[in-house]
């Protein structure tokens, strides 16, 4: 090494003494370098914890979400159970009613005598207290006789052309429909004008 450099050597090596002299007379400022080093170090931890934090609480309230959904459709389970658990019965009984319907029609059609209209009224009347038994339970009887067709409703047994009524409605029914707390328990049987 020249003298010159050797001269800038020891001129760097006094300056660097020195400014680390000074930074050991403040009172704290090697803890404050070491500690800005730590301040980042900690400062990516508190990000990463941040991190975390928002996924479990996000996981949170999605399962709050789902034990809501999983509890609401319970109720529903549950409801509809007590509103339909009579179902089975019900088609049990809607016979008993087309039995009453046709023992009328059959004895509004034959010779008239006072027997004969006894007995129509009779079961008129026991058929009117059967229906509205079934309507205080919650059982609506369907008879769309002229109406239009609705699948949902109705279930077409036949189709036949009829020039005097529109297409597509009901010219006849052989058996009426029911629904029960608003749903189809029974399609009416009907039979529907074909367009010509």
């Amino acid at each position: 090494m020249s003298e010159d450099e050797e001269e800038n050597q020891s001129t760097n090596d006094q300056q660097n003494s020195a400014e680390q002299h000074d930074i050991d007379e403040i009172p704290g400022a090697a803890e404050a370098q070491m500690a800005a080093g730590d301040f980042g170090q900690a400062e990516a931890e508190v990000e990463a914890v941040d991190e975390q934090l928002a996924e479990a609480k996000d996981q949170l309230l999605r399962s709050i979400a789902e034990m809501e959904n999983v509890r609401r459709r319970a109720q529903r389970d549950v409801e509809n159970a007590h509103k339909f658990a009579v179902e089975k019965l019900l088609a049990d009984l809607f016979p008993v009613v087309d039995s009453m319907e046709k023992a009328i029609e059959t004895a509004e059609n034959s010779e008239p005598g006072e027997g004969t209209k006894a007995i129509v009224e009779g079961v008129s009347l026991s058929l009117k207290l059967f229906v509205d038994t079934l309507a205080k339970a919650g059982v609506e009887q369907i008879d769309p006789l002229g109406q239009p067709f609705d699948p949902q409703l109705h279930e077409a047994m036949a189709m036949v052309p009829n020039p005097d009524a529109e297409p597509n409605t009901v010219m006849d029914v052989m058996q009426k429909g029911y629904v029960l707390n608003g749903r189809l328990t029974r399609a009416a049987k009907v039979i529907v004008v074909k367009a010509s």
